[in-house]
């Protein structure tokens, strides 16, 4: 059933449907086998997600706050390793995820403001290839599972750096092909289903590879590649059942 309504409802009406949803799921999930470490709750499982093929996995997705593991593995690294949680940011959320909307809105420590091409809990609605804030803005931007998105990725990657200050840091994950040396990318894959059959998913354009940091350092930003993983017992992976191997891409401004 999630298979088929990640499928067929548009995204904007999904966001709604899921925000009632997860209302009413940790009721119909209480349990202790996994934790989200976002909200520090416990739950009897976690639920399917993804589209097909590769993208399509088991027992990722937590019912309560609608996080999937790479934010889970995102906010154990921002609370060990950055300092998002003391210093006063101003910050730059694209594509905002319903796990840390609210959550971020509500930290006082953070000028916080959201961006998407339509979602419905975002501030401004515009295109990444040309965004309508002014060069050096944003202390922190985050930008994940969006560029695989975009017609021209190197140009967002642009947009990104401009909008950063001096010193900024952002984090701008993607889906990988780790077996991949090179991005894959062809402009005659047009179809939904060949999209799918190629990039994982429908609505991807591109499916990056390990060249992916390079992509990153051609716009300007230095690039540190982090396995938080690897820091964790294999017991904790399991219980909050995050992605064994996702790097970390800490993008910092110089």
């Amino acid at each position: 059933m999630f298979h088929f309504l990640l499928r067929t409802i548009p995204r904007p009406i999904l966001i709604q449907f899921s925000l009632i949803f997860s209302k009413v799921a940790p009721l119909l999930y209480y349990g202790n086998r996994y934790e989200d470490p976002i909200s520090g709750k416990t739950y009897r499982k976690f639920l399917p997600y993804g589209y097909s093929g590769r993208a399509k996995r088991k027992s990722v997705l937590c019912p309560g706050s609608l996080s999937l593991e790479r934010h889970r593995l995102l906010w154990l690294y921002l609370n060990k390793k950055t300092d998002f949680f003391s210093k006063n940011f101003k910050m730059l959320h694209i594509a905002p995820e319903q796990c840390f909307y609210k959550l971020f809105k509500a930290m006082k420590n953070i000028d916080y403001v959201t961006g998407d091409y339509n979602s419905p809990i975002a501030d401004y609605h515009f295109d990444l290839h040309k965004a309508p804030f002014e060069d050096n803005t944003f202390d922190v931007i985050f930008c994940n599972h969006v560029l695989e998105h975009v017609e021209d990725d190197q140009q967002c990657i642009r947009e990104l750096f401009r909008m950063m200050k001096p010193g900024g840091w952002g984090i701008f994950q993607v889906p990988m092909d780790t077996t991949l040396d090179k991005t894959y990318e062809d402009k005659s894959i047009t179809s939904e289903e060949d999209r799918e059959k190629h990039f994982w998913q429908k609505d991807h354009v591109r499916l990056y590879g390990l060249d992916y940091k390079d992509r990153l350092t051609k716009a300007g930003f230095k690039v540190t590649v982090e396995d938080y993983t690897k820091e964790l017992s294999a017991d904790l992976v399991d219980r909050y059942r995050l992605p064994n191997g996702e790097k970390i891409y800490f993008c910092k401004k110089g």
